[in-house]
């Protein structure tokens, strides 16, 4: 039979029940302060922001473009694209953010990327689940950008898998980490220009043989930490739709603000 509530409270004033869980919490925060996110001051809690830092992001909210996320200065009214996704529609058929690339977001990515800052995962995908909500719901299932093998070895985790696992563990979706292959290693994306972007990815990934199947049919949600140009969110897209997904959408923590075409 279930507890009565006068049982349940009984058995928590228990001596060294109530008062333990506080004093070791109380203890790791003396040691052990949480800091923030961006800048490593003192906050309340783990995975936050200080008020300087939450100030200086410029979180993504509407009116954005339907397409590719592109937030704008003014609504546009009944025409939710931007140029860009006029003239030619990304591959992908939705892409939505967290926050735009500014100081702060780059300097959050970057230690979370190669930093070993992997601390900030459920706090970054917990901002991603309340960003790409619609998205989440309208998946079949999700999946991270990969990384080639010889950079997983170096770097020794996939940012954009550990995104995706918090978000499955936080929103309940169907996460696939093995969904796509980054078949070979391609030259940074660093410094090169839309065109190159492209051209440096082509033939870059692959559905994995065994996943075939699960994907036909399938809306895919592709996981990355950043989108510059959406060369990469296209490429992996390209390769889903191929394999038989039915459409895909996409969802990173920042995006670099800027027409993807």
């Amino acid at each position: 039979m279930p507890q009565s509530d006068a049982s349940i409270n009984g058995a928590l004033a228990k001596p060294g029940v109530l008062s333990k869980l506080p004093l070791v919490k109380l203890t790791l925060d003396a040691l052990l302060p949480p800091q923030c996110l961006g800048c490593r001051a003192i906050v309340e809690e783990a995975g936050a922001l200080c008020p300087e830092c939450w100030d200086e992001i410029d979180f993504a909210a509407p009116p954005h473009c339907e397409a590719c996320g592109l937030t704008f200065e003014f609504d546009p009214g009944e025409a939710l694209l931007c140029g860009a996704c006029v003239r030619e529609r990304p591959v992908y058929r939705r892409a939505r953010m967290v926050m735009a690339y500014g100081e702060i977001s780059r300097r959050l990515v970057i230690t979370f990327k190669h930093g070993d800052g992997c601390d900030a995962a459920p706090a970054f995908a917990r901002w991603m689940v309340r960003a790409g909500g619609g998205l989440i719901a309208a998946a079949d299932l999700v999946a991270p950008v990969p990384l080639h093998w010889t950079r997983l070895f170096a770097r020794r985790y996939n940012q954009a898998a550990l995104l995706a696992l918090e978000i499955g563990k936080q929103s309940g979706a169907v996460i696939v980490p093995d969904l796509l292959v980054r078949r070979r290693r391609t030259r940074s994306q660093g410094g090169l220009g839309p065109k190159e972007r492209r051209r440096n990815l082509k033939g870059a990934f692959m559905a994995r043989p065994s996943q075939i199947q699960i994907i036909k049919g399938k809306t895919v949600l592709l996981i990355d930490d950043v989108m510059t140009t959406g060369a990469t969110a296209s490429a992996c897209a390209k390769t889903l739709l191929d394999a038989g997904a039915k459409s895909v959408d996409v969802l990173t923590l920042v995006k670099v603000m800027s027409p993807a075409y």
